[in-house]
C-alpha cells in the first residue's frame, strides 16, 4: 500500500475520533456528521494550530451547517444540467465530468456536500461509459473538466484509463483536473502519477488552496513535481468568512502560490450551498479586497474574483469599478485613486 493510502486510511471520520485529537466535545455534532460526512486526514490535521483557526474551520464540522435555512442543496442546478449521470453540460464547448465521489478531506463549504462522500453519489463503469458516449455524440465539446469528489484519489490505473478514454475522442482538445490533493494530501502526487498525467497533454490542473498555512514543504513539492512535468497548475480559492476574507491573508496566499509555481486563477464568492451560509461574505468584501490587490502585487498573482450564478447561470466576474466617464475621452481612476484620462480612438487618430 502507498504511504498516501495509509495516511488516508487513518483519517478521522467519527465524533469519537475527533475527540481523541481535538477539543471537540459536542454530541450535537453527531447530527452534522450524519448529514454531511467528515474526513480529516492526519496530514491536514497537523496543520491545525488552535481551535477555530483557518484550517480548523475548513475541516471540523460546525453546528451552523444544520441550522442553515437560507441556502440550497444544489445551488448551481447541476442535477438539471446533467444529460447523463455525473456529467454537467452548462457551457457550449465544455463539460464537468464527475468521476470520483470521495475526497482526501471533506471541506465544510463544499458545493457538492449534498452528495460527496455519501451513497447519493454513485460512480460506476456504467456512469463513466455513459459520459464517454455523450462526449462522442457531442463534438462541439472540446474541453473536459474532471472532478468529483477528487479524481486523484482514484488508483493510478483508473486515472490512466479515464484519461486514455477521453484522449480517444477526437473532439476533446483540453483535459482539466479539479483536485485539492496538492494542498490536503500532497504525498498523493507521486512520480508514477505525474508520469501518467504527463502522457496526456494538453492537461491542466486546477487545485485549491485557501490559506497561506496550507503552503507547506510537502504541498510545495507536490506542485513543483506537477510543474516540472509541464502541467500548468492554477488555484481556485474560495472567499470564506473568518478564514481568508482580508487583504493581507489573500496577498500572502497568492504571492506564496506563485513561489510554488501555481497561478492564482479564481477567487470564488462562496456558493449558496445548504450548510455553508456561515462561510459567506458580502460581495462588497471581495470587491474591496480586489481593489487593494490591483497595482500592489503582480498581475500574475491576482485571480479573477467571480460568482458562480445560481441556477446554472455560469460564472460572472466581479471587478472593482475604475471607469468614471466614457465618451470621446475615457476618464478613470488608477490603483492609487488618481484620476486619469485616455483619448478614445476615432476620426483623426
Amino acid at each position: 500500500m502507498e504511504p498516501w493510502q495509509i495516511i488516508l486510511q487513518n483519517s478521522i471520520t467519527t465524533l469519537d475520533g475527533l475527540r481523541e485529537h481535538l477539543d471537540c466535545d459536542s454530541n450535537a455534532l453527531l447530527d452534522v456528521i450524519a448529514n454531511f460526512p467528515m474526513r480529516i486526514n492526519p496530514y491536514f490535521l497537523k496543520l491545525i494550530q488552535h481551535p477555530g483557526d483557518p484550517i480548523w474551520k475548513q475541516a471540523v464540522p460546525d453546528l451552523a451547517e444544520i441550522k442553515d435555512g437560507i441556502c440550497q442543496k444544489d445551488p448551481l442546478d447541476e442535477e438539471n444540467l446533467s444529460p447523463v449521470p455525473n456529467l454537467v453540460h452548462k457551457y457550449p464547448d465544455r463539460v464537468l465530468f464527475l468521476v470520483s465521489n470521495k475526497c482526501a478531506m471533506y471541506c465544510r463549504f463544499c458545493t457538492r456536500k449534498r452528495k460527496v462522500g455519501t451513497d447519493k453519489m454513485i460512480i460506476s463503469p456504467q456512469t463513466l461509459n455513459a459520459g464517454y458516449d455523450y462526449l462522442r455524440q457531442h463534438p462541439e465539446i472540446r474541453d473536459v473538466l474532471i472532478s468529483g469528489g477528487d479524481p486523484l484519489l482514484l488508483p493510478d490505473l483508473e486515472i490512466a484509463s479515464i484519461l486514455k478514454q477521453l484522449r480517444s475522442i477526437p473532439s476533446i482538445e483540453v483535459i482539466r483536473i479539479g483536485t485539492r490533493v496538492p494542498s490536503v494530501l500532497p504525498m498523493r502526487i507521486t512520480a508514477k502519477l505525474v508520469a501518467i498525467l504527463k502522457a496526456h497533454h494538453p492537461l491542466y490542473i486546477n487545485t485549491h488552496f485557501n490559506h497561506p498555512n496550507e503552503i507547506t514543504a510537502e504541498s510545495s513539492l507536490a506542485c513543483t513535481m506537477l510543474a516540472d512535468a509541464g502541467i500548468p497548475v492554477g488555484c481556485q480559492t474560495v472567499l470564506l468568512q473568518g478564514i481568508n476574507d482580508d487583504v493581507q491573508t489573500l496577498k500572502k496566499l497568492f504571492l506564496g502560490l506563485l513561489r510554488i509555481r501555481v497561478k492564482p486563477y479564481y477567487l470564488f464568492q462562496a456558493d449558496l450551498t445548504k450548510g455553508t451560509n456561515h462561510f459567506r461574505t458580502p460581495t462588497e468584501t471581495g470587491i474591496a479586497i480586489m481593489r487593494q490587490l490591483y497595482g500592489h502585487i503582480s498581475g500574475m498573482a491576482i485571480p479573477t474574483y467571480a460568482l458562480d450564478g445560481p441556477k446554472g447561470k455560469g460564472k460572472i466576474p466581479l471587478t472593482p469599478q475604475y471607469i468614471l466617464e466614457q465618451g470621446d475621452t475615457l476618464v478613470f481612476e488608477n490603483y492609487k485613486g488618481e484620476v486619469c484620462t485616455y483619448p478614445e480612438a476615432g476620426e483623426g487618430c
